[in-house]
């Protein structure tokens, strides 16, 4: 199982603070590779509040004794002393990230971005811009750097007017061929990205014509098959860049590019510095 996490303090305690209106106090994520299943069960719940992203595959929650099962692209919310029940299973490939918060202005702030009282599970669909925010939480909890804790209330609130917009233009309801077909292709791009995908090909092995599958899957995701495999490449260019020793012409034919230099025009487009440039970068904030 991946795990990657940072705690306020190093503490795994929650708590609940009330001298500030908001206050980010951990956040993670964790993807399951070979365990089969990772239960949770706190029956009295938390002190803080919970948000859960569900990026990849899918979650079991159990809500009021109910089994409800949560597909990628959607957020899961946990107020304070409600009782937690979910389960991840090996074979869905889940890829969940979470934050816990905290503060005297919580449920005012929520109900400001349009998440009520009643809002459990909301539906906001894929979008990588959620890895990218929680990412930036991880890495700003895990150095402290100088107001740090002002940066993750500022991301916190990025999140929420992200799932605010989300929400707002995802469909309430999509049908369930919608669903297993698009969360079935998220997969298959992850798994994938880094071979030569053929989004017209991979629609005819489904069953579908190209152009419904792009417009449908874009509908679904907010970008289109392949500006979401561009967006993998180079998220998971990031992180080799951040965390190995590869050179850059490696890295470049691990995410899927032959050719260095177009590799690296396509980084600096979307990240405004080469690959060169975003490692000492890293090295200089660690």
């Amino acid at each position: 199982m991946y795990i990657n996490s940072a705690y306020w303090n190093n503490s795994r305690i929650d708590f609940k603070d009330k001298t500030r209106p908001l206050f980010v106090g951990s956040c993670g994520t964790y993807r399951l590779l070979t365990r089969p299943v990772l239960p949770t069960h706190r029956p009295r719940g938390r002190l803080d509040f919970q948000l859960l992203y569900i990026a990849a595959g899918k979650a079991h929650f159990f809500f009021q004794g109910e089994e409800r099962i949560v597909p990628a692209g959607s957020v899961v919310i946990y107020r304070p002393k409600e009782e937690q029940k979910y389960r991840y299973y090996g074979p869905d490939q889940t890829e969940v990230f979470w934050v816990h918060f905290t503060g005297n202005n919580v449920r005012n702030i929520l109900r400001e971005y349009g998440i009520s009282e009643a809002d459990q599970v909301i539906q906001t669909g894929t979008n990588l811009e959620f890895k990218r925010i929680f990412c930036q939480m991880i890495r700003e909890l895990q150095l402290q750097k100088e107001n740090y804790e002002q940066m993750l209330v500022l991301l916190l609130r990025r999140l929420f007017i992200l799932i605010q917009r989300q929400s707002a233009g995802s469909p309430k309801v999509r049908s369930s061929f919608l669903e297993t077909e698009m969360n079935q292709a998220l997969s298959y791009f992850q798994d994938c990205y880094s071979t030569d995908i053929s989004v017209d090909r991979y629609a005819v092995s489904r069953g579908m014509s190209a152009s419904w599958f792009i417009r449908s899957f874009k509908e679904f995701t907010g970008h289109t098959p392949m500006q979401y495999i561009l967006a993998l490449r180079v998220v998971n260019a990031q992180n080799l860049l951040e965390n190995t020793d590869y050179t850059v012409a490696e890295i470049s034919r691990i995410v899927g590019y032959e050719d260095q230099m177009y590799f690296s025009r396509l980084f600096k487009k979307q990240n405004g510095v080469s690959p060169s440039l975003f490692r000492k970068q890293v090295q200089r904030e660690g």
